[in-house]
Order: structure tokens, then C-alpha cells, then sequence
């Protein structure tokens, strides 16, 4: 038998680049598939879920403000990290989601490719979501992609860690910072990428992750004023529609959930959900 103690992980929120735990004190267990105690998460607040929104809005300046190039690189360099730490991903969606090893790496792996993808398309994302237009009259009209603002993000629940980064990573990788609520009985991968994210280029506030109940921290979020958008990727039916309802106070942008094969390819869909267009008018010099 081993002489040594068992250190046991403590999971925190992540919330404007620090890991604080929640202002309640309140944490859930998590178990595996099989029941086993795997973690004791934190169970987030309707507070913690204000104070990510006002980190989320801190951060939005200066993210919507660097280069495309400039996101994308920082993207990219999240991609390397989560490579190194391939491994514990693996162990973590295992445990979560009740899969084989074999399957656990080859959606880890699928992760890790997609977060690759969508840092390839910050500079890029703008020929095909903007350009010039034909109008008539001696103007140039042209109209260019923007952020929409702060995105609250329900994470899928079936799919911890793939599901996670494919509503995630194109959402910040046009200039969004996101609130993000992970799967509620399986946090952990969501949890740990946070760890991730803190060491890498990534600034503070550009990714906020919350643990705890969805529907509990998904309506402040759908009521907040400052939150301009929300992926309900992680809502039920029920739920959706209440969310969807609470959203339409301040006109927020919905993106409502649905059937998704998560190790489908992508496309641009939800790229495109959370941009705004802005067309310009400029007199032609005759």
C-alpha cells in the first residue's frame, strides 16, 4: 500500500482570468456513468452568473479590438496546450460520458482538430460574411462583419468536451467574450479547460465558464440587459422556450438548440450566428 496521501483536485469557476469559487460556498458532486464520485464542482450563482457577464463586457474591447490574425494565433496556441494535456482530456470525457478510452481520445482528438479549424478561419471569416455591394448612384458600398457583443452559451450536455469547444471557439474566434454554462452533470472536461485557457495568450474575461444548474444560471443570463446573445445548445425544449421568451426583453440574438451531431463537420453556421453587419456609404470622386 502506498505511504502517501491522496490529493484531490478542487474545481473552481473561471471568471475574468481567475479561478474564484463560488460566492455562495455551494458545490454538487459529480459522478461517472457508473455512479462513482469523480469531483465536487462548484455549484454557481445567479451572482457569479452577473459577475462573469461584467468580466465578459470588460474583455470585449480589447478582444473585438485585436487583429483577426492576432485571435487567431491565440487560438491556435489554445490548441497546442490542449494537446499537451491530450491525456487528461481522454481520462475526463472517459469518465464523463460513460465511453471507451478509444472513443474518449477519438472525440478529444476531434476537439483539439475543430478548436485548429476555427482559429484558421479569424482572418478569413470576413470574405465570405462581408464585401463590396452594387448599388446605384456614385457610392462605394461596403459591408463588414462585427462581433455582436457578450454570448451566453449553454454547452451541450451529451458531449462534454467536443460539444463544448464547437459552440465555444466560434463564438470568441470572430471577437465575441462568451459566458459560458458547462454541461451540468458533466463540468469537469469544461473545468479543466479553463485551466487552458489561463495559460495560455487568451486574455482575461474572453471565456467565462460557470458550473451548476442550467436552468438556474441560464435565465439571469437570458434576462441580463448586457448580454447580447445566447446559444441554447445545452436547453431543453421547455427550458428554450422559456429562455427564448426571458431573451426577447432586450432583443437578444437566439440561437435555438437542436439535433447536432457534434463529430459532424462543422460548417460555418454558428460562425456567422454571432455577427453583426455594418455597411458603409462613401461618395465616389468623379
Amino acid at each position: 500500500m502506498s505511504d502517501r496521501l491522496s490529493v484531490l483536485k478542487t474545481y473552481k469557476l473561471y471568471v475574468g482570468g481567475k479561478f474564484p469559487r463560488s460566492e455562495s460556498g455551494r458545490v454538487y458532486e459529480v459522478t461517472d456513468s457508473k455512479d462513482r464520485w469523480l469531483a465536487n464542482a462548484p455549484l454557481a450563482s445567479r451572482k457569479d452568473a452577473r459577475d462573469a457577464v461584467v468580466a465578459a463586457r470588460k474583455a470585449f474591447g480589447g478582444w473585438s479590438g485585436a487583429t483577426a490574425y492576432n485571435r487567431g494565433q491565440i487560438l491556435y496556441r489554445v490548441a497546442e496546450m490542449l494537446e499537451g494535456r491530450r491525456d487528461q482530456f481522454v481520462a475526463e470525457v472517459a469518465d464523463a460520458e460513460g465511453c471507451s478510452k478509444a472513443k474518449a481520445a477519438a472525440q478529444v482528438d476531434a476537439a483539439i482538430d475543430r478548436w485548429v479549424w476555427y482559429a484558421g478561419w479569424s482572418d478569413k471569416v470576413a470574405q465570405i460574411a462581408g464585401g463590396a455591394n452594387p448599388v446605384a448612384g456614385p457610392y462605394f458600398n461596403m459591408s463588414a462583419p462585427e462581433p455582436t457583443g457578450v454570448v451566453a452559451v449553454l454547452a451541450p450536455q451529451e458531449s462534454s468536451f467536443l460539444g463544448l469547444v464547437s459552440v465555444v471557439a466560434p463564438a470568441i474566434v470572430t471577437g465575441n467574450t462568451v459566458v459560458v454554462v458547462a454541461a451540468q452533470d458533466a463540468p469537469l472536461p469544461a473545468l479543466s479547460l479553463a485551466e487552458v485557457l489561463a495559460t495560455s495568450d487568451l486574455p482575461g474575461g474572453v471565456v467565462n465558464l460557470l458550473s451548476g444548474r442550467t436552468a438556474e444560471l441560464g435565465a439571469p443570463l437570458a434576462a441580463h440587459q448586457d448580454v447580447n446573445a445566447i446559444d441554447l445548445a445545452g436547453a431543453d425544449a421547455g427550458l428554450a422556450k422559456e429562455l427564448e421568451t426571458a431573451a426577447a426583453d432586450n432583443l437578444k440574438r437566439v440561437l435555438r438548440p437542436g439535433v447536432v451531431d457534434w463529430s459532424a463537420a462543422p460548417g460555418t453556421e454558428r460562425l456567422l450566428s454571432f455577427l453583426e453587419t455594418k455597411t458603409v456609404w462613401h461618395p465616389m470622386g468623379v
